[in-house]
């Protein structure tokens, strides 16, 4: 009996998409049809040109773009604003419009009257012309609305796809669809005929909009599988973030940088490691600005290049509070070993914000990055979207091989039971509390060091207090507990040598 021979591996063709083609895998499956499927405002026909437009710019590749509802002259001028020149790649002759689109005071056609054939050879003699390697129809909720029947409508959806696939292109088209969550799309049959589908969803969350998209099927090969944010940037596109692709493979390093307080380095074991994140949490007024600035100068007093991401507070405030502790800001941006970067978190969007920090951080090389305060961004973002943020960014500088401070607030003045409102804790690498401690009708604040991955640390809860020169940590505190829960408690001398008794008598029957 013969055996059939093993098919050949279906061919990616990569769109160029920033960050889409790790989630597919290396792209969409080459020579097939792909739905993109969407609600009103969920970026399909940004989608569509983007595919087409990295096509020409990365690849070479020309690309037809097939339009049923905006006429040629609006993607032209809606596209401009991200950086391409759609008339330029026509005069070059690898882009091509097939015009499908209503004409003002045009008839509608229904049903049998509709010629699917003419507009067809159209689509033809244009991938013939140009020689094009990718087509884009937007959108198959235009043309079809022609057809009465849903029957018909997957009769000549079969049609089109099979037409595609004898031009030998790689196709995307756009399909509407009425909710979030639910229906691929409008007739129900897209999804069958069509051999990829995409959904892009523009969700309402807690009164925030975020931006997913997910691969729902690929016949024959494999996908990153749930939903991935994405965001539109001017000059850019679609930027896909891919989650899923961020690997723990990450070096560590055992060089240890300074804090910039020589009293901190000695309690975290000769300050912080190179490449790690630190959680600074604290209630606010407890000096979390002020560990920022001192990790800043303490950079850039060993020569450091130093980047600083505010989004409380403005530049002169940060400024004014750095000359107030004795560290001149405004020098070590002359001297070019200082960038600080102010903005309020309701500018843009979370995917955005990371984008732009990311970016940022390439272009500057910083060896250490603080971003004061991650409580900030919260207000912009759903626990989920936030949570990604985090770990996104984490791992991005952690990849860099540079030291990280995260500043956080706790949602109470003493403490709390959580070190943040959103447990991202456990993404950090070491943790700083800062608290408030009432003695005697006087407010004190307070400092551990909770948790340190890779290094001893020192245990105790040490008062600090603030002045013109900066952090100066003290004595531990002793006679109290209940300082980290926020409810602390004066113990008597002699209570507390009967609870050291009670541990040298076990000690002893051991």
């Amino acid at each position: 009996m013969t055996q059939n021979p093993r098919q050949p591996a279906i061919e990616k063709l990569p769109t160029g998409i920033s960050g889409f083609d790790l989630i597919a895998n290396g792209g969409i499956p080459a020579g097939r049809t792909t739905l993109v499927s969407g609600t009103a405002g969920s970026a399909k026909t940004v989608f569509a040109a983007q595919f087409l437009a990295e096509g020409i710019r990365k690849y070479g590749e020309p690309g037809v773009f097939v339009t049923f509802e905006e006429p040629p002259s609006d993607i032209r001028r809606n596209m401009e604003s991200l950086g391409w020149d759609i008339p330029a790649w026509e005069s070059e002759g690898r882009w091509a419009f097939v015009d499908a689109s209503p004409q003002p005071g045009e008839e509608v056609l229904f049903a049998g009257n509709y010629d699917l054939g003419a507009l067809l050879a159209r689509i033809e003699n244009a991938v013939r012309r140009i020689g094009a390697k990718r087509l884009s129809m937007d959108s198959l909720g235009a043309i079809f609305t022609q057809f009465a029947d849903s029957a018909v409508v997957r009769r000549e959806l079969f049609r089109v796809v099979s037409a595609l696939k004898r031009m030998g292109v790689t196709a995307i088209m756009t399909g509407e669809r009425t909710q979030e969550y639910g229906d691929i799309a409008r007739y129900g049959v897209e999804e069958f005929v069509a051999d990829n589908v995409i959904i892009l969803r523009n969700v309402l969350e807690d009164e925030k909009r975020r931006r997913t998209i997910e691969i729902l099927k690929f016949r024959g090969t494999s996908h990153q599988k749930g939903e991935f944010p994405f965001t539109i940037m001017s000059g850019e596109g679609m930027v896909v973030i891919p989650l899923s692709a961020i690997e723990l493979k990450q070096r560590s390093s055992d060089i240890r940088v300074t804090s910039g307080n020589p009293e901190l380095d000695r309690m975290c074991g000769g300050g912080f490691f190179r490449d790690s994140i630190l959680l600074v949490s604290g209630a606010t007024g407890t000096g979390k600005t002020l560990m920022t600035t001192e990790f800043m100068a303490g950079g850039v007093n060993r020569g450091e290049r130093c980047l600083l991401f505010a989004f409380e507070e403005s530049r002169e405030q940060l400024f004014r509070n750095a000359t107030g502790w004795g560290v001149d800001f405004e020098q070590m941006e002359r001297d070019g070993l200082l960038r600080v970067v102010c903005e309020y978190p309701e500018t843009a969007g979370l995917e955005d914000h990371l984008i732009a920090m990311k970016k940022l951080i390439q272009e500057f090389r910083p060896n250490r990055v603080a971003v004061d305060s991650l409580s900030a961004l919260e207000r912009v973002s759903t626990i989920r979207g936030f949570r990604e943020f985090v770990i996104s960014l984490t791992s991005f500088i952690k990849h860099q091989e540079i030291a990280g401070l995260f500043t956080a607030t706790t949602p109470s003045l003493m403490g709390g039971e959580s070190v943040t409102e959103t447990h991202i804790s456990t993404l950090t690498d070491s943790i700083i509390l800062l608290r408030y401690v009432e003695m005697f009708g006087e407010m004190r604040r307070g400092l551990t060091v909770l948790k340190m991955r890779g290094s001893m640390h020192d245990k105790d809860i040490r008062e600090f207090t603030i002045d013109n020169r900066g952090m100066h940590i003290g004595r531990p505190f002793r006679q109290v507990t209940g300082i980290l829960s926020g409810n602390p408690i004066h113990i008597a001398p002699g209570e507390i040598d009967r609870m050291n008794q009670l541990f040298n008598d076990d000690e002893q029957q051991s």
